[in-house]
C-alpha cells in the first residue's frame, strides 16, 4: 500500500462516515499522507481530522476516532491504526504490504506515480522566451500531464511560471557548455526563486554532485539486474525488512505523491531533490544489504528480495529523470 492508496483509503473513509451520517461537513478533494512527525507512529500518517474538526463540529480526536474504526473495517493491508496528538491518524503496513509497492512499481514502470490526481483540469501556461523560464515551462506541462491534467501552453493563459532568469552572457552557450542533461538539472534543481546553477561543476562525476549521484545510483540499479542475469537469479518480490531496506522503501512509496505536488506546485526541483534522496538511500542499501551473493555465497530468497527493490528503485530513478527531460543512462 502506497502512500497515495492511504490517501483514497482515506478518502473513501470519510465519504462513507458522511453518507451514513456519522460525520458531518463536505468531503475535501484529496487527503494528504506523508511521513508520522514527532510524536506519531508507525509507517504513515494524516492530520485529515484536524482540517474537518470545524466544518464537522467535532473534536479532531473524535473524528479520528470514527475514520480510525471505518478504515480498520474496509483495509485488510494495514496492522495498526493510532490516533495520535491533536488527532492525527497513524497507519503500520501489514506484513507483506511492502512487497506491493516494490510490485506497483515494477508493473507501471516508469509510469510509476504517474496518475489522475488532475485528470478534468485543464491548466494554459503563457509561452517563454527567457532560457530558464521555457525549460521550466515545458517540464512543468509534463509534469501536469503525468497527472491526468490538460495542459499546454497558449495566448489564451490564465498562468505564468516566473523564475530567477540565466543572464544572456550565461544562457547563450549553456547547452553547448554542459551538454543537455547537466544544462537542464542546473536550471531545474534548484527553486524558482533560487539562481540557476551554470557552473562547470555539474559534470564532475563524483558524489559532491547531485546529478552525477542520481545518474549512478540509476546505471547501479541497471548493472546489478545484468550481474544478477548472468548468474541466472531471478529477482523476487521485493518483500524485505532488513533495516537498511526501510529508507529506500519509504523513498520510493513517496514518489506518487511528489510527482503530484510538483506537478500542483508546478515545482519540478521538488522531483530533482526527491531523485536526490532516492539515489542515496539506494547507495547505502546497497552497501548494507548486498543484491548479489559474496564469494562462494549461495543466492537466497534475501537476494532475490533486494534484487527486486534495486529494479524498483532504478525504476523511480529513471520514471523521475525522464518527467525532468534528463537521461537516464544504462552504463556511467
Amino acid at each position: 500500500m502506497t502512500p497515495a492508496d492511504l490517501s483514497r483509503t482515506v478518502l473513501s473513509a470519510l465519504r462513507r462516515a458522511v453518507d451514513e451520517g456519522v460525520l458531518a461537513g463536505p468531503v475535501p478533494d484529496s487527503v494528504q499522507v506523508g511521513r508520522p512527525g514527532p510524536g506519531g507512529s508507525g509507517d504513515y500518517a494524516t492530520s485529515v481530522a484536524l482540517r474537518l474538526a470545524g466544518p464537522a463540529r467535532r473534536s479532531p480526536r473524535d473524528i479520528a476516532e470514527i475514520l480510525r474504526a471505518e478504515i480498520l473495517r474496509s483495509t485488510p493491508d494495514l496492522s495498526r491504526v493510532d490516533v495520535t496528538g491533536p488527532g492525527f491518524l497513524n497507519f503500520t503496513l501489514a506484513p507483506g504490504s511492502r512487497a506491493e509497492i516494490v510490485r506497483a512499481v515494477l508493473d507501471a514502470g516508469t509510469e510509476y506515480g504517474h496518475g489522475d490526481t488532475l485528470a478534468g483540469t485543464t491548466v494554459i501556461l503563457a509561452p517563454a522566451g527567457e532560457l530558464r523560464a521555457a525549460v521550466r515551462t515545458e517540464t512543468v506541462l509534463r509534469l501536469l500531464r503525468a497527472q491526468g491534467a490538460d495542459a499546454r501552453t497558449g495566448p489564451d493563459a490564465t498562468e505564468r511560471l516566473t523564475v530567477r532568469p540565466v543572464t544572456a552572457t550565461l544562457a547563450g552557450d549553456l547547452f553547448a557548455r554542459l551538454g543537455t542533461d547537466a544544462a537542464r538539472w542546473g536550471l531545474l534543481r534548484p527553486a524558482a526563486h533560487d539562481a540557476a546553477a551554470t557552473g562547470d561543476d555539474l559534470l564532475v562525476q563524483h558524489e559532491s554532485n547531485p546529478l552525477f549521484t542520481v545518474r549512478y545510483a540509476h546505471a547501479r540499479t541497471r548493472a546489478l539486474l545484468r550481474n544478477a542475469a548472468a548468474l541466472g537469479i531471478p529477482r523476487g518480490d521485493g518483500d524485505t525488512h532488513e533495516p537498511g531496506a526501510r529508507a529506500l522503501l519509504d523513498s520510493i512509496g513517496d514518489h506518487p505523491g511528489v510527482l503530484a505536488a510538483a506537478a500542483r506546485h508546478r515545482a519540478p526541483d521538488r522531483v530533482a531533490r526527491h531523485l536526490e534522496r532516492t539515489a542515496e538511500a539506494f547507495l547505502h542499501f546497497q552497501e548494507t544489504c548486498r543484491p548479489l551473493p559474496a564469494g562462494d555465497e549461495k543466492p537466497s530468497a534475501a537476494h532475490r528480495s533486494r534484487l527486486a527493490l534495486a529494479e524498483a528503485a532504478g525504476t523511480v530513478l529513471a520514471g523521475g529523470l525522464t518527467l525532468l527531460g534528463i537521461d537516464a543512462p544504462e552504463h556511467l
